[in-house]
């Protein structure tokens, strides 16, 4: 999984009626794009992720969204 600062991070909701959960990655601890990532929530909440085979990465500048490991 590779990311960018400004791309989105979408970990999908692993039970029945769990919705999924989008953040912004605001920085990229990892080298060459790799996590951990340190994310914004939409209330303004940040923590740092280490993303698992449940999120994808919708990157900034185009559509492609790229599966996790």
């Amino acid at each position: 999984m590779h990311a960018s600062k400004g791309d989105r991070l979408v970990v999908h909701g692993r039970t029945v009626g769990q919705h999924d959960h989008e953040v912004e990655i605001i920085e990229v601890m990892g080298t060459n794009g790799d996590p951990p990532y340190r994310v914004r929530g939409q209330d303004g909440h940040e923590t740092i992720m280490l993303p698992g085979p449940d999120s994808v990465v919708k990157h900034a500048k185009t559509s492609d969204v790229e599966p996790g490991r």
